[in-house]
């Protein structure tokens, strides 16, 4: 049985930051955990990477078959308002250029089977791996490579589990919390993994007893929050979203503080239960020798 994490969120909300920050928290500990690169326009890493997606397609291969340039990409994403949404970086335009997003969708789909195999083949049942993914939040949301990566991952009888990521500083007023509860929600539905979902750099909050309002959220204050803040015709829309966030308790963050050592060790042991972490292992027993046994 191996095991898995699936490190996903939006652009710039610190996944390779919690993926390198995980490995030397692992290493001090003496425990072995492989990070993948599932990113093919990641460039530097602070953690040693395992196994690259670069190996299979580069980003950079990409934009001169298609001929594009940062002022075609700029443009383009400045016309089709759905991608421009998610931009932290003009690099980053370039990977949200869609037929290169496209084409690359299509080269790992096209390819996935064979090359996971292989790199998988490398380690052994009781390994565990994780991916840090790209930030692209339509791979995660509803297109089907990231669902198809996991159940191949599942046929190599891995536990998966989905690690989402939120920048705590986009959660300053309810809207945005609503807006991040239903883009981890959707990734939820579209993955059917267990979900861990964390509020990350937590050491550049100021206030943190702001974000107490949301770790913690009382409905009844946070709809008339949001109802003040949007127009009366999304009263019964906001009704249901709050509902669906409180009731069914299916959206809610830990804190992560990259800061602190015990911040990262209680993620961890959160997904190492969602996933069923050493439960497979044998129990140690130890040797007492009669003699000693008898005093």
């Amino acid at each position: 049985m191996g095991y898995a994490q699936l490190v996903i969120g939006p652009a710039g909300s610190g996944k390779s930051t919690y993926c390198s920050s995980l490995h030397q928290h692992c290493e001090t500990l003496g425990r072995s955990i492989h990070i993948v690169n599932l990113d093919p326009a990641a460039e530097n890493f602070d953690y040693p990477v395992a196994v690259d997606i670069r190996e299979l397609i580069n980003l950079e291969d990409v934009m001169e078959e298609f001929g594009l340039g940062p002022n075609g990409a700029l443009m383009h994403c400045m016309e089709y308002p759905l991608y421009f949404h998610t931009v932290w970086t003009l690099y980053d335009l370039f990977l949200l250029y869609p037929e290169s997003l496209i084409h690359i969708i299509r080269e790992l789909e096209d390819s996935l089977d064979d090359w996971l195999t292989e790199e998988l083949d490398n380690y052994l049942d009781d390994d565990y791996l994780v991916f840090d993914c790209p930030g692209q939040i339509e791979l995660f949301s509803h297109v089907p490579v990231l669902k198809n990566f996991v159940e191949h991952l599942q046929r190599k009888n891995f536990n998966v589990c989905a690690v989402y990521l939120l920048d705590s500083q986009f959660i300053t007023d309810v809207t945005k919390f609503i807006s991040g509860c239903m883009a981890s929600l959707s990734a939820m539905i579209q993955l059917e993994l267990p979900h861990v979902n964390l509020l990350s750099k937590m050491d550049l909050v100021t206030d943190k007893r702001h974000l107490e309002d949301y770790l913690t959220p009382e409905p009844v204050t946070l709809l008339a929050e949001l109802n003040k803040r949007m127009g009366p015709q999304f009263l019964k829309l906001n009704k249901a979203l709050m509902e669906l966030v409180d009731e069914y308790s299916m959206v809610s963050f830990i804190p992560l503080d990259l800061r602190k050592e015990t911040s990262i060790q209680y993620v961890l042991a959160q997904i190492d239960n969602a996933i069923q972490y050493g439960e497979d292992a044998d129990v140690k027993i130890r040797d007492f020798d009669p003699e000693d046994a008898d005093e």
